[in-house]
């Protein structure tokens, strides 16, 4: 489970894509500790045996973060800090695994969105970029180390589709099919931002918005990615 949005938010969701009888996630991946990403994970850590957590390494002064930190440590939870050239393998036989792709060193001074891991979910020949919050310079350094690497069929569109995130020059290097954006209804920051849009308009990537759709679900089968209504 990558981010567990703010706290009351998630346990809902879970039911529709899990059944009920399921209390087992094997992992749960923080991008970064702010409260938008790791709230749920509160109600999960209590509700749901966890296997083990992925980190980027930040820290969050916050009281959300503190108690993710307090519920994980009582539950003696293993604790991974990603870096870069991690493949953390979910399904070895059907080629199931996360790519880590920042932090690619010690970022426990940056800043939390800085510090955001950006990572690539891949089954078989179907990919989806997974950004956190990672900003355009992060986008930018990513761009200088493999390109290549970069080509996915979905980006889920960096911080809520902030103006911080998502430049052409990255977008244009991933070519996804769909950009998928994670918002609130009617948040208070204006997300997604124009530039965002327009950003991915002009490249005619086909946005979903979760503040518009609700949840968005994608199926795999490892050659193709079909979304679901």
């Amino acid at each position: 489970m990558v981010d567990g949005g703010l706290r009351g938010s998630v346990l809902g969701q879970l039911g529709h894509v899990m059944p009920f009888f399921d209390r087992t996630i094997d992992a749960i991946l923080i991008t970064n500790p702010d409260s938008d990403h790791i709230g749920g994970f509160i109600d999960i850590l209590k509700r749901y045996k966890v296997d083990y957590i992925i980190e980027p390494g930040t820290h969050s002064p916050s009281a959300t973060y503190k108690s993710v930190e307090t519920e994980s440590n009582t539950k003696e939870l293993k604790k991974i800090i990603a870096r870069r050239g991690m493949n953390i393998v979910l399904d070895k036989e059907n080629n199931v695994y996360i790519q880590v792709l920042f932090p690619d060193k010690d970022v426990s001074t940056y800043s939390t969105n800085d510090g955001s891991i950006v990572a690539k979910l891949v089954y078989g020949k179907t990919s989806i970029m997974l950004q956190g919050d990672a900003p355009q310079k992060t986008e930018r350094y990513l761009l200088t180390l493999d390109k290549k690497e970069l080509d996915s069929d979905i980006l889920k569109v960096g911080h809520h589709g902030s103006r911080t995130s998502t430049s052409k020059e990255y977008v244009d290097a991933l070519s996804p099919d769909y950009a998928v954006i994670s918002c609130g209804l009617d948040n208070k920051y204006g997300h997604p931002h124009k530039e965002t849009v327009n950003t991915l308009d002009k490249l005619n990537v086909p946005i979903l918005r979760t503040d518009l759709l609700g949840r968005i679900t994608f199926i795999s089968d490892g050659n193709n990615l079909i979304r679901t209504e």
